[in-house]
């Protein structure tokens, strides 16, 4: 089996392979695994399915533990505020744990480093794919000899887990539709006590100011804040030092005295692959699916599919038909685009929302929710994907 890519998907990809006690050949251009701040959201089923390999404990010893999530109108501080207990009967994980992707990475490159089953092939870029009825070849050099003679690699199947720009979906002419949207957010890091002065504060919050919106998301040691460009400003002059200050001083005056961590521009996608997969060449996380963050749910939804593709890759290395790899695709992709895509894509839309009456609205309703526990409890499954999970294992 070779896999490419050697984010979380693909690390986990490798490691759930292994467990079904299948060899694995990664590749990935990445000499070094990524060290910037990227996911930081994992929801309680992943936390599952890690414990179930004996990573969530010190994954959460590495992290911070938030049993509430809440939207906010920061100008009054009304709140709805949803706690997560109420699904206790429906996982061993009722929290979300903010820590950063990277931690979970370096631990499963640990076990993966030390694996008999696999060989690990950092630093190499693809160059190409091919596929026939036999299995499937990889082409690859190594990204610090760009003019030495390529390699090529043969293996049963392929996993494609590098990225929304993937080489392996490219190489196989698998369409991948959907939109760019129009605002760009800029993550800006700051090691301010935020919650020593917005009173009753989770660790993760998703706030509605006058004329615009802002989240902060608590991890260990800094807070991230995600802000956008004021009306008629550039994103050239939001990025400026200023800009950035003036921004964070409308969250908490005294914040703006603290220059930020870091400040990173970024756009967000909606798009899914037409099928996630191509005879022996199958996708997952980012290559499959990309939407917006808002609710966590990109990198929880690729170790998801990690997950579901290992077990059925498991059935079909042990004598299953190989028509079982369709499965795959009618298993993940309605509960990526159904339930990630779009439950991302309203959350996007509420938190964008400008009108005040309308704001009040939405937070009334979500109050609502939020106060009755059969209520909280079915948006706490669905929010938290464990619904898509249940209606994805349905699935024949």
């Amino acid at each position: 089996m070779i896999i490419v890519g050697a984010g979380p998907v693909g690390l986990m990809t490798a490691l759930l392979l292994s467990d079904q006690g299948i060899e694995w050949r990664l590749i990935a251009s990445e000499p070094v695994l990524a060290g910037d701040l990227r996911a930081s959201t994992f929801h309680p089923p992943t936390l599952d399915l890690l414990g179930r390999l004996g990573l969530a404990e010190p994954l959460i010893a590495e992290g911070l533990v938030s049993p509430t999530w809440q939207v906010r109108l920061h100008a009054t501080g009304e709140r709805a505020e949803f706690d997560l207990s109420v699904i206790a009967d429906d996982t061993d994980h009722p929290f979300r744990l903010q820590c950063e992707q990277s931690r979970l990475c370096a631990m499963v490159l640990e076990r993966l480093q030390a694996d008999p089953k696999g060989t690990l092939m950092l630093g190499w870029t693809v160059d190409g794919v091919t596929a026939d009825e036999t299995g499937v070849a990889v082409t690859a050099r190594p990204v610090d000899a760009p003019g030495a003679d390529p390699q090529t690699f043969r293996a049963r199947y392929l996993i494609g887990a590098d990225g929304s720009r993937s080489v392996v979906r490219r190489a196989m002419g698998i369409g991948f539709e959907g939109m760019t949207y129009p605002e760009t957010t800029i993550l800006a890091t700051s090691d301010f006590p935020f919650q020593d002065h917005l009173p009753g504060l989770s660790n993760v919050n998703y706030v509605w100011k006058d004329g615009g919106t802002f989240s902060l998301l608590r991890l260990r040691h800094l807070w991230r804040c995600s802000l956008y460009p004021d009306q008629g400003e550039t994103i050239e002059e939001a990025l400026q030092p200023e800009s950035i200050a003036q921004k964070l001083r409308a969250i908490v005056p005294e914040a703006a005295d603290r220059a930020p961590m870091e400040v990173r521009p970024y756009r967000v996608h909606m798009r899914i692959a037409d099928d996630y997969r191509a005879d022996r060449v199958l996708l997952a996380g980012d290559a499959a699916h990309v939407n917006s963050p808002a609710g966590g749910m990109g990198m929880n939804g690729g170790i998801h599919d990690a997950a579901e593709l290992a077990a059925t890759l498991g059935e079909v290395w042990r004598g299953a038909p190989e028509a079982l790899l369709d499965r795959y695709t009618r298993r993940r992709r309605p509960v990526a685009e159904q339930e990630m895509l779009a439950q991302a894509d309203r959350n996007r839309a509420r938190m964008q929302e400008r009108d005040p009456e309308r704001r009040r609205a939405l937070l009334a309703d979500l109050q609502r929710i939020a106060g009755d526990r059969d209520l909280a409890r079915e948006h706490l499954l669905r929010t938290s994907m464990i619904t898509g999970l249940r209606r994805a294992a349905a699935v024949a």
